[in-house]
């Protein structure tokens, strides 16, 4: 009879279910000895259920007290507020002001605090600062075109200029390592105190990228070399991705781009504006996207030169598929709705 009732029990391996099982055989009557012959589990873990089931009427495992809580459920809400007034502070910081409220605890346990919170520490990501006229003329922006779909961004040829480092320095590279291996050849991202800076403008639409032009060294970003750039760039690139078609064009604020030489002369070669673009608001821009994506490329191919690093820039840019820029133009209305959610704040773009 032991053996009919147990044979489906050894196929048991969990501690609770194993404990249910030996005390399902003792108040069926079997002794500690039957159920030790069973070899369902050692014979002190089997004596010491049946003696727990016997104090306590029950198979359920007493739950230890453990060390007691060193702060109320006010404190710890407190030392939330205390957080969010000021998101830079440390730990040390936090403990030594959460003492104030007559709670002795370690840096360690405020960490805990806040974790319960949800409040994890996490590296500030780098915004441009916004004033309240970025803000104002964000959302005007965005409930300006807040009706647009992908289709009719897809008509939009956005551009900006961008600074390509060598070394590495443009981006961030994140490596593997053993201990021991900080500074091991491969681990390490070559720094030098004056890199080589190269300077492009490019542009790209729906249609995929478009001219891509490396600002000469010792050159000025003025409005003369802006509208030598749009001349030989931006027109061939509108006329080859769109011919006849009109299409807008997205200019930002710097200032040789609202010189009103440049606002001429795009008036005289009839090309549509878009914006007025608001300052401050890169997170607008898809091609910022763009260039984080062609800069990782080229940290790739390790350049060793400014001759090698201008060959990389240009063989990556052409090689950026459609489907990629199409994909950056088509989250347009999601950045615009996100803006407007925030109320002109930054968004995750």
């Amino acid at each position: 009879m032991l053996e009919i009732i147990v044979l489906p029990l050894l196929t048991m391996v969990t501690c609770k279910e194993t404990r249910a099982a030996i005390i399902a055989l003792h108040k069926n009557g079997f002794t500690g000895k039957d159920i030790v012959a069973t070899k369902i589990a050692p014979k002190s873990t089997i004596y010491r259920f049946i003696k727990n089931f016997k104090e306590r009427g029950s198979i359920l495992v007493k739950k230890a007290s453990g060390h007691p809580r060193k702060s109320s459920k006010r404190q710890d809400r407190l030392l939330k507020r205390i957080q969010l007034l000021d998101r830079s502070a440390t730990s040390a910081e936090l403990a030594q002001e959460w003492q104030q409220a007559d709670v002795c605890a370690s840096a360690r346990t405020v960490r805990r605090r806040l974790l319960e919170d949800g409040l994890v520490s996490r590296r500030a990501a780098k915004k441009p600062l916004l004033s309240k006229k970025n803000i104002r003329h964000r959302l005007i922006f965005c409930r300006k075109y807040s009706e647009w779909t992908a289709e009719d961004w897809g008509k939009v040829i956005f551009s900006d200029e961008a600074p390509f480092r060598l070394f590495g320095a443009s981006g961030k590279r994140l490596v593997r390592r053993r201990k021991g291996e900080r500074y091991h050849q491969s681990c390490v991202m070559p720094t030098v105190k004056h890199p080589d800076t190269i300077h492009v403008w490019g542009c790209f639409s729906s249609k995929g990228v478009g001219s891509l032009t490396i600002l000469p060294k010792n050159t000025a970003m003025n409005k003369e070399w802006y509208q030598n750039t749009l001349q030989q760039q931006l027109l061939p690139t509108t006329q080859q991705q769109f011919g006849e078609e009109q299409c807008i064009f997205q200019n930002d604020g710097a200032p040789c781009h609202k010189a009103k030489v440049i606002t001429k002369w795009l008036g005289d070669q009839n090309v549509k504006i878009l914006g007025p673009w608001p300052g401050n608001s890169p997170d607008l821009n898809p091609i910022e996207n763009l260039w984080s994506i062609l800069k990782r490329r080229v940290d790739k191919q390790k350049p060793t030169n400014s001759d090698k690093l201008q060959e990389v820039i240009m063989k990556e840019w052409v090689a950026i598929s459609q489907d990629l820029a199409q994909k950056l133009i088509e989250g347009m209305p999601s950045r615009i709705a996100e803006v407007l959610k925030k109320k002109g704040q930054h968004c995750k773009y």
